[in-house]
Formats: C-alpha cells, sequence, structure tokens
C-alpha cells in the first residue's frame, strides 16, 4: 500500500499532544500551540506536530524575516513521532501539516545541534536554510540541575557554572501560492546558505503513550 493509503494527517485536539511533548520528545517541555495535526496509521496516532507563535516575537508577522512582507509567521515548534514509521513517512508528515496551515504564511523552525540533529527532515521537504541562530547558555544550578535560556532560570536559583551551547540550524519555509511565495523570496532579508550535513544523533524515544488509538 502507499503512504496515503496507509497514513492519515489530520487535526487533533491539544490535549493529544500532552503526553507526547512532555514524555516522548527529548525537551520534555509544553510550547505554545496554535495548530497541532496527528500522524494516524490504522486509526493508531503515530506521531504529532505542533506549530506555534515563535518566542522570539521579532518573527511575529515576519518582522525579522522580510523588508516589507508581512504574513503570518509560525514556528514549528514539536515533531514527534514513534520509531515504527514506513519509509518516507515522516516528510509525508510534516508536508501534509504545511498543506493545512493558513496561506500566506512563514513557517520557521529549528534543528538542535546539541542534540546531534542537522535538519534533515526540513531538507526533504523543502525548507531554506538561513544559518545558525544566536549561540545561547547552558546554566549548571547548586544542586546539579542543568537549565538553559529557552526554558526560563529561577531568579533564586544558585548558578555555579555557565557554559556556552552549540547555535541550531534555523530553516524557513515559504507556504503559499506561486505569486505569494516569489514575494516571499523577493523580500526576504536573509541569506539563503547551503544545507548543512553531518551524522543524525537519534534520542531515546521509545515511551508509548497511553492514547493512542483515534477517538470517534
Amino acid at each position: 500500500m502507499s503512504i496515503k493509503e496507509t497514513y492519515k494527517v489530520e487535526t487533533i485536539d491539544k490535549y493529544l499532544c500532552k503526553e507526547w511533548l512532555l514524555k516522548k520528545h527529548y525537551a520534555k517541555r509544553m510550547c505554545s500551540i496554535s495548530f497541532a495535526f496527528g500522524l494516524y496509521k490504522y486509526n493508531i496516532l503515530k506521531g504529532v506536530c505542533t506549530f506555534g507563535t515563535s518566542c522570539n516575537y521579532n518573527y511575529n508577522n515576519g518582522r525579522c524575516v522580510f523588508d516589507n512582507y508581512r504574513c503570518l509567521t509560525l514556528e514549528l515548534n514539536r515533531l514527534v513521532t514513534n520509531d515504527d514509521l514506513n519509509k518516507n513517512s515522516l516528510s509525508y508528515f510534516v508536508s501534509q501539516c504545511l498543506k493545512m496551515l493558513p496561506k500566506p504564511s512563514c513557517i520557521v523552525s529549528y534543528a538542535d545541534q546539541n542534540q546531534g540533529h542537522n535538519g534533515y527532515i526540513y531538507q526533504a521537504t523543502n525548507w531554506i536554510y538561513t544559518g545558525e541562530s544566536t549561540p545561547k547558555h547552558k546554566y549548571i544550578l547548586e544542586d546539579g540541575t542543568e537549565y538553559d535560556i529557552r526554558r526560563g532560570l529561577n531568579n533564586k536559583a544558585k548558578v555555579i557554572k555557565k557554559i556556552l551551547i552549540k547555535p541550531t540550524h534555523r530553516y524557513l519555509y515559504f507556504n503559499g501560492n506561486k505569486k505569494e511565495v516569489k514575494k516571499m523570496y523577493k523580500q526576504l532579508k536573509m541569506e539563503i546558505k547551503k544545507y548543512p550535513k553531518g551524522m543524525n544523533k537519534k534520542y531515546d524515544a521509545s515511551y508509548k503513550p497511553l492514547i493512542q488509538n483515534k477517538l470517534f
């Protein structure tokens, strides 16, 4: 059977994402969710993909992406699936999610080098690569806990060590008709660069969420 016959991509409620994000995704934390999609195989949920407002407010309406063009700007902030997917099903999942988003829109996403990611799923689905984000730090607290700037830092916590971490790879996807996409490329103020390459590192995503059957 083809991928289209085996898998279905549907809009899902946010509550269905919670367990996947908190216990299966490597970040182990929730994020802003404006749109959420599920990948189903024979009515069994095999993965979730979420889009939301970027933590960087400069991305709102594409202000730091385009010169004079403005449109809805979202971040693909979580993508997590089971490991038993058929070949090319992940790229099918992402491409279908993009088709279901409002248009015109600009989507930004990041591949975390600190997790051994290069963003091959974005390369496979024709995103453009615009280089690395600003380097950040992680903090080692007195009790041995590690925090990075994305999680926020408790002002009462005592920092004993500050470590520079690798910047993330930044990808953009222009979502619209031919005329809209052409205008976005023309107004883009970021440099388009060659795709990064390297060995990907897989994290442990073996956790099985309790809610996997499709609810009718």
